[in-house]
This record gives structure tokens, C-alpha cells and sequence, in this order.
């Protein structure tokens, strides 16, 4: 787990500072490629879903609290949001990503997994050095692969700003 650029003093887990590695993905930049998996274990790219509005959801692990209701909201939202992709991505490997959708009646996101080798968490500057976790974040692309918003959450253990999320990718549609 090596980057490049390692950010300190950006979030907190737990009320501790940690580092992230990778750059800070910024309004106005190209969104990075990346490579996660399906829950099928097939490979899943940004490019898969070029020419959609994407909504990208980040979360640590979703069998804990805070990450279990922002996938839930997110699934509830990609209901009324019409020909946009909500992507959970966290590095819970495929096969309980699977488990968690079924029991909690998720079918609206896909959640994809980046316990393989963090391609998401260093290209989006989201991976945890110090615990090997993507920290809680969400991210919007454009049909254009640019990113028109971009939200690194403070605290770990808080929730993200779902209503501009939600309105960003609103208004990339």
C-alpha cells in the first residue's frame, strides 16, 4: 500500500488523526480510472459506466453503523434518481458485501469491493495508511469523467452531506 502523495491532518478515526495516501480529488478534475471488484469478483473500471452520471459513495466497512445508513439512504435516493449509477465502494471483500445487500434489502447501489489492491482509495486519496480502510467520502462524475463534486468527511465516524451530494448529481444529469 504505497502512494505517492500522503495527506495528514485531513480526517480523523476515532478522534485520531490518520493519513491518507493519494492526491486530493478536487471540482473541475478528471476523475481517476480505477480498478474494484463485483460482487461476482469480476473487475469493475470508472470506465465501465463512461457517459453516466456516477455518485460514488465511500464507506470504511458497511457492518458498522454510520457506513450501514449512508448505503441505505444512497439506495433509497437511486430510486428517484433516474439514469444515475450509485457506486458503494468500500474494501469489505465481495463475498460479505453480497451478504450485508441481502440482508439489508439493498439492490439499487452496486457495492464493489477495493480489498485487492486499494486501485479507488489511492487514485480518489481515500485510503487510511495506518488501517488499510477507505475513509468515508463521496464523489460525483459527470457523463464527462469530470468531477463535479467532491466530499472528504471530516470524522470518519460522521455522516456525509447526502442532500449535495444528492443535488450535484442532480444537476449533472
Amino acid at each position: 500500500m504505497t502512494a505517492s502523495v500522503e495527506r495528514q491532518g485531513v480526517v480523523t478515526f476515532k478522534g485520531n488523526p490518520v493519513t491518507l495516501l493519494g492526491p486530493e480529488i478536487k471540482v473541475g478534475d478528471t476523475a481517476p480510472n480505477f480498478t474494484v471488484l463485483a460482487n461476482n469478483l469480476s473487475p469493475v473500471t470508472l470506465e465501465d459506466s463512461k457517459g453516466t452520471v456516477r455518485l460514488i459513495s465511500v464507506v470504511p466497512s458497511l457492518d458498522t453503523g454510520v457506513c450501514d445508513a449512508q448505503t441505505r439512504r444512497f439506495n433509497e435516493e437511486a430510486a428517484k434518481l433516474e439514469g444515475i449509477s450509485i457506486l458503494t465502494i468500500s474494501v469489505d471483500l465481495p463475498f460479505a458485501q453480497t451478504r450485508w445487500c441481502g440482508a439489508a434489502g439493498i439492490d439499487k447501489v452496486q457495492t464493489l469491493s477495493d480489498h485487492r489492491d486499494l486501485s479507488f482509495g489511492l487514485a480518489y486519496g481515500v485510503a487510511i495508511k495506518e488501517l488499510r480502510l477507505l475513509s468515508r467520502a463521496v464523489f460525483v462524475v459527470d457523463a464527462n469523467d469530470k468531477v463535479v463534486y467532491a466530499e472528504y468527511v471530516p470524522a470518519v465516524g460522521e455522516h456525509p452531506n447526502y442532500e449535495a451530494a444528492i443535488e450535484a448529481a442532480k444537476a449533472a444529469k
